[in-house]
């Protein structure tokens, strides 16, 4: 698996055509490219290409989302 820290996943915020939809949580890197959830590389108010393990406490859902999701690599801050 790919290993991406901050620099490397930053470049795939979905914010033009082409490029994917990546975020971090826990340690792993989740494609969610084709999620309706990401619209230009948005989740409500989170970007993608960041991690986004401190915003989960707060979300109307829990890890149980993350199923339905492709592990592309590991994330090392």
């Amino acid at each position: 698996m790919k290993v991406f820290d901050e620099a490397e996943l930053k470049k795939f915020d979905g914010s033009a055509p082409g490029i994917p939809i990546y975020f971090a949580y826990n340690g792993k890197v989740y494609e969610c490219t084709e999620s309706p959830l990401f619209i230009d590389g948005m989740h409500f108010e989170h970007f993608a290409g960041t991690d986004l393990t401190d915003y989960m406490a707060d979300a109307p859902h829990g890890d149980e989302v993350l199923e339905h999701l492709t592990v592309i690599g590991e994330y090392k801050k």
